[in-house]
């Protein structure tokens, strides 16, 4: 519009204002805000100018996801990373279950080793626990939830879900976890023993022995709802 006025001044602002139907106000508001740039606009300008000159300083290597790191590091911000936090509490007067996986990640068929791990999730309003549980034979995870507590309410809850998606054959699987508080407290393996699961632990302090679990969270928590179990898999 203002283009258009630019090269034909001779039409008049008003005539061409009335053709197009295009209010008086919108035009010498977007001239104003041509005069005078906003604060933003302002701003923008200041931006495309460090981003040309971090893209020249690359000698045109670096693309959007490089400027806009550097962009990030110079103003010191970083987001926040779904990656797991090493977080393992013992209860020492619990009894540990024997370790019947011995890092041996296989199974001949489904429902036969299910391996389980929490992960801890950063979020603007405190952490987020999520609750595991993938069967070692497809990898599939079987059931998962979050909470703002890890605590063995947490972890029973996934077994449930887990147990109501599968038809367990008591005596045939193998429940796999490591030496946290949640999974020797009673409440869990209470219900394990009732379901004819074996409880196995790995060692401590060594995430090779329950490798496969910890991969849980950065492989199901971003691709599902909050709060809610993962659907049934196959039986």
């Amino acid at each position: 519009m203002t283009a258009l006025i630019d090269e034909h001044p001779h039409l008049g602002v008003e005539c061409v204002l009335r053709e197009l139907s295009i209010a008086s106000s919108t035009y010498y508001h977007r001239r104003r805000a041509e005069r005078e740039p906003c604060e933003r606009r302002r701003r923008d300008v200041g931006l495309t100018e460090q981003i040309k000159e971090i893209h020249a300083d690359s000698d045109g290597i670096y693309g959007s996801p490089r400027v806009h790191a550097v962009l990030q590091r110079e103003a010191g911000i970083a987001g926040i990373s779904p990656r797991r936090s090493a977080f393992t509490r013992r209860d020492l007067k619990a009894t540990l279950a024997p370790d019947l996986v011995e890092r041996d990640f296989t199974a001949p068929a489904p429902n036969r080793l299910w391996v389980t791990d929490l992960t801890m999730i950063a979020t603007g309003e405190g952490p987020l626990w999520l609750s595991a549980i993938r069967d070692a034979f497809s990898r599939r995870v079987v059931a998962w939830e979050t909470s703002a507590r890890a605590d063995a309410d947490l972890v029973l809850t996934t077994i449930e879900y887990a147990l109501a998606s599968r038809e367990v054959e008591p005596g045939a699987l193998v429940h796999h976890a490591d030496h946290g508080c949640r999974y020797t407290s009673v409440k869990l393996t209470t219900r394990l023993v009732r379901a004819g699961v074996h409880a196995s632990m790995g060692s401590a302090g060594d995430s090779y022995d329950n490798a496969l679990a910890e991969n849980c969270g950065c492989s199901s928590g971003p691709n599902a709802s909050v709060g809610a179990s993962s659907p049934p898999g196959p039986r």
